[in-house]
């Protein structure tokens, strides 16, 4: 609960380490008071009885102090809510009430038809917020932008701004910059999350891996989005974020209608980027990823072994394989359905291909099942191709601008998911594919950006931005609680569509398409600044690596890289030696092992993948695991110590791998071969408390 003034202005949210306080002045100014170190309801009280600096004739003393800017009036930052009606344009509310459910606070403010109330949730140290816009009145009201939230930091010098880039096969490549005058802008215009960056920023101003103050944000919306990071003229710093990219316009309420927007999360830790990533992760662990308690299994994707070139009885015999190492979930991937051989043609038709399965699914599920494994399948409902029975029965359900040269990126279109009849054609269609075998686990793909975002026909063509993210959360929450067996993955060409949105509707994400081991520790290690290895699927493919780069390396280099997420196998089991599915086989059984720890563990960055050597710790209980991977070295060259963390200092741990056992948190590292040039080598350390 809220701490609350006895005159109702003054409000403090408080977690095990930080609060968050807000306060509302008798000019019904809503002043961001603090962010950080716990406070009591007194400091807030005390905060708030400071008077706002005089303003001068250029500038205006509510910019960079205000929790939630409004378009209009006497300001000038960037604002969180732009509404325009047939008379006018911007927002003067007034203070309505505030009221509290459980854990939760509402702020609610009026101005004339439209009802505004400002969420907070403090949920451990991460706080949630949201806002909702409420039509009330009797006209159109059109939301030119609706951002969730704006943070406030508090004044320091010498901001540094973190943040993950990329591109497809390369995404969340972490970067730290410095913070100058001016706006720094992320996000996607693409109509899902993309790939060139994860909605999640991190500020600080000396901050290292396990000390100093970092402040985070991270966004739960899978569409077009944008997060703004302003250093005002007087040197403040504010961050607004929230769904679409552009102002030129994100929905229209008609009378009675109402939006919430996604939710935007922020958190402060004074344990630097791994206290930061630690806490994020744990958050999502307890609040946002379904069933997280359980521990996902080792899966067999057969995509690479295939491509389109499937049958029954090929994917019978990869399942018998991968069955013998110990895999836990085979997934046929593409080319199950409809005249899907190749990717020109299929897409929209989701039954079995009957030549390739004469009976349907259930013939090789049962099979798969009788082997003790679970099984899934790759589905892309957004998406449909032309040369397609869906296609030619309704050109009309596709985005399309009219008159306009249409695109065709990867031989397909985007179906216009807003529409209520695409919308009840694909639950019809996925219900009864997952009513009609026995399915654990889908694996939802989405391989194509918004270009010719049109809807002909349509009064507000523009609508189908939001709407499309909106029914597929309905479809997705639909489907789940039709079938509560089943888990889904959330993919989209890899990294594309990873957000905590579409993260509180999956139980796992595809994190890049790139599933060569020494790209991907650079990769994991930026997803690890906000997602859990619980999410982070991770495959050991073929060497050398031919679906990109040609890289040779090792069995034992690929296994460990891919054990620090969710295990994946995604090799042609059926050219692998005898040797090397032995060997598959034991690395699978360590896993299994120490997959408590991975997945559901703190992580500690123990050396990021920037040097010769990379490493990751995983402490549950008096349980840790060390995964170390040595990724080049000159002639001679020792390989360093790691000083491990997470541990009782006074305590002594046994290395299960050695024997030896170590007092306090320095390892010497036990494994790796020494004296090497350019090679690859991995190991995996166990210990446990004595």
């Amino acid at each position: 609960m809220p701490d609350i003034a006895e005159n109702g202005r003054t409000w403090v949210l408080s977690g095990p380490t930080s609060s968050y306080a807000v306060h509302l002045t008798e000019n019904d100014e809503l002043l961001h008071l603090h962010w950080g170190p716990r406070i009591a309801l007194a400091d807030a009280e005390e905060l708030a009885a400071r008077p706002l600096p005089s303003g001068a004739s250029f500038e205006s003393p509510l910019d960079g102090r205000e929790e939630y800017p409004v378009e209009g009036g006497p300001r000038f930052v960037r604002p969180a809510l732009s509404v325009r009606t047939a008379e006018r344009r911007g927002t003067e509310w007034s203070f309505d009430r505030y009221d509290t459910e459980g854990d939760e606070l509402r702020l609610r403010f009026r101005d004339a038809g439209l009802a505004i109330t400002l969420h907070y949730r403090m949920r451990g140290d991460v706080v949630e917020r949201w806002t909702t816009l409420d039509n009330d009145g009797a006209e159109p009201l059109e939301l030119l932008r609706a951002d969730s939230a704006t943070w406030t930091l508090p004044d320091r010098e010498d901001w540094q701004l973190s943040h993950v880039h990329g591109r497809w096969a390369a995404e969340s490549r972490l970067v730290r910059s410095s913070l100058t005058y001016g706006e720094k802008v992320i996000g996607s215009r693409r109509g899902h999350t993309g790939h060139q960056h994860l909605p999640w920023l991190a500020l600080d101003t000396d901050a290292t891996e396990e000390r100093g103050e970092v402040y985070g944000c991270a966004l739960g919306w899978s569409g077009s989005w944008r997060i703004a990071v302003a250093q005002l003229p007087d040197a403040r710093v504010q961050i607004t974020g929230g769904a679409g990219y552009d102002d030129s316009g994100l929905l229209l309420l008609e009378a009675g209608e109402s939006f919430t927007t996604p939710v935007f999360a922020g958190l402060w830790s004074e344990s630097g980027f791994g206290g930061a990533s630690r806490t994020w992760h744990s958050y999502q662990r307890t609040y946002v990823i379904p069933d997280a308690d359980q521990d996902r299994p080792v899966l067999y994707n057969s995509w690479e072994a295939t491509q389109f070139d499937i049958s029954e009885e090929q994917q019978e015999t990869l399942a018998q394989r991968a069955a013998a190492v110990g895999v836990e979930l085979f997934v046929v991937d593409d080319g199950w359905f409809g005249a899907r051989t190749s990717d020109r043609a299929g897409l929209g038709d989701w039954t079995p291909n009957p030549d390739r399965f004469p009976a349907g699914l259930k013939p090789l599920a049962d099979r798969v099942h009788a082997q003790g494994m679970q099984f899934g399948i790759w589905v892309e409902p957004e998406m449909i191709n032309p040369d397609s029975d869906l296609y030619r029965a309704h050109p009309e359900w596709v985005q399309y601008q009219e008159g306009r040269k249409r695109t065709e990126f990867r031989n397909q279109l985007v179906l216009n998911l807003a529409r209520e009849d695409v919308q009840e054609y694909l639950w019809e269609q996925l219900d009864g594919l997952l009513s009609s075998a026995p399915i654990d686990y889908v694996k939802w793909d989405f391989n194509r950006c918004f270009t010719d975002a049109g809807w002909p026909g349509e009064a507000y063509p523009q609508r189908l931005w939001v709407d499309h993210v909106r029914a597929l959360y309905a479809l997705l929450d639909r489907l789940r609680e039709a079938h509560p067996g089943v888990a889904f993955e959330s993919c989209s060409g890899g990294g594309g569509r990873i957000d905590l949105g579409i993260m509180s509707r999956t139980d796992q994400v595809w994190t890049s398409d790139n599933t060569d081991p020494l790209d991907r520790l650079a990769i994991q290690h930026g997803f690890s600044q906000i997602h859990p290895a619980r999410v982070m699927a991770a495959w050991v493919t073929d060497s050398p690596n031919n679906q990109l780069n040609g890289r040779v390396s090792s069995l034992r280099f690929r296994f460990v890289s891919a054990m620090a997420g969710v295990l994946g196998v995604g090799g042609d089991l059926s050219e692998w030696t005898e040797a090397e599915l032995a060997e598959a086989r034991e690395w699978v059984a360590l896993y299994k092992e120490i997959r408590p720890l991975v997945q559901h563990g703190d992580l500690y960055r123990l050396r990021p993948p920037t040097g010769g050597l990379s490493a990751v710790q995983y402490v549950r209980g008096d349980g840790t695991v060390v995964l170390a991977l040595l990724q080049a070295q000159h002639y001679g060259e020792p390989v360093p110590a790691l000083r491990l963390r997470g541990l009782d200092p006074t305590a002594s741990y046994e290395c299960l791998e050695t024997g030896e056992v170590h007092r306090g948190a320095v390892l010497l590292h036990h494994g790796l071969r020494t004296g090497l040039r350019g090679d690859l080598d991995a190991t995996v350390l166990r210990l446990r408390r004595i």
